[in-house]
């Protein structure tokens, strides 16, 4: 199986935390959010390369926590932008070659080595891959606080990361939203908008993004339920 480079942006302030800071530098049993996640890929045989896209002002605190936590594989910590897709972009610009690479979302820390290694089989096979999940609530379109229909939820899914690409493809993808001023929700919109096909892998539902503070909760939860399934 072949392996693959990481981008995590990490420059969000997370305003939906209410935490007066980066939610990704938030602890969860001890340790940083971020670093949980980081842990995943640093652990990982097949990860090459983990890149970072951080606000310039947390820059220092960053690269101080990834020499304390020893984590050998982030090589470069670039500067992200505003928004998400910037940030996203300048962590592509500094990789080399053509490689499979991944994008992920910091604030994701339970995103398991077993579904990484289907999504990077499904892009070797087929080009691009996404991690989703299906909808378990129903869905209802609504206008002006009435429900106007409800959605068959049989070909729903939930999107998560990682987002999986050939480094050309993706980063053309971004080229091309830069010249025309498209702002896709995650990357593989982007290449949806070029008409390029993306593949789906299941994952669970245990992959969430650490986005309000009850999640907080959740998420040590999950750590706890996680030291039992490895004793």
């Amino acid at each position: 199986m072949p392996k693959y480079h990481v981008v995590i942006p990490a420059a969000g302030q997370g305003k939906r935390m209410n935490a007066g800071k980066n939610k990704q530098l938030l602890m969860i049993n001890h340790v940083p959010l971020l670093i949980h996640t980081l842990r995943v890929f640093e652990e990982d045989l097949l990860c090459s390369e983990i890149i970072l896209a951080v606000n310039e002002h947390e820059k220092e605190v960053i690269w101080s926590l990834i020499k304390d936590y020893q984590l050998t594989k982030v090589t470069k910590v670039v500067i992200g932008g505003k928004e998400r897709q910037q940030s996203v972009y300048e962590g592509l610009k500094v990789i080399q070659g053509n490689p499979i690479v991944l994008i992920h979302d910091g604030a994701r820390p339970f995103i398991r080595k077993e579904t990484i290694h289907q999504l990077i089989a499904k892009v070797d096979e087929e080009g691009a891959a996404v991690v989703a999940v299906p909808v378990k609530d129903t869905i209802k379109q609504v206008s002006q606080n009435q429900i106007t229909a409800t959605i068959d939820r049989s070909s729903l899914w939930s999107i998560q990361t990682p987002q999986a690409f050939h480094l050309e493809e993706i980063t053309y993808a971004h080229e091309v939203a830069v010249k025309e001023e498209v702002v896709g929700t995650d990357d593989a919109s982007l290449l949806e908008y070029m008409n390029r096909p993306v593949s789906i892998v299941q994952g669970d539902y245990e992959n969430f993004k650490v986005t309000t503070p009850e999640d907080l909760l959740f998420a040590e939860a999950i750590i706890e339920k996680r030291k039992g399934e490895t004793n």
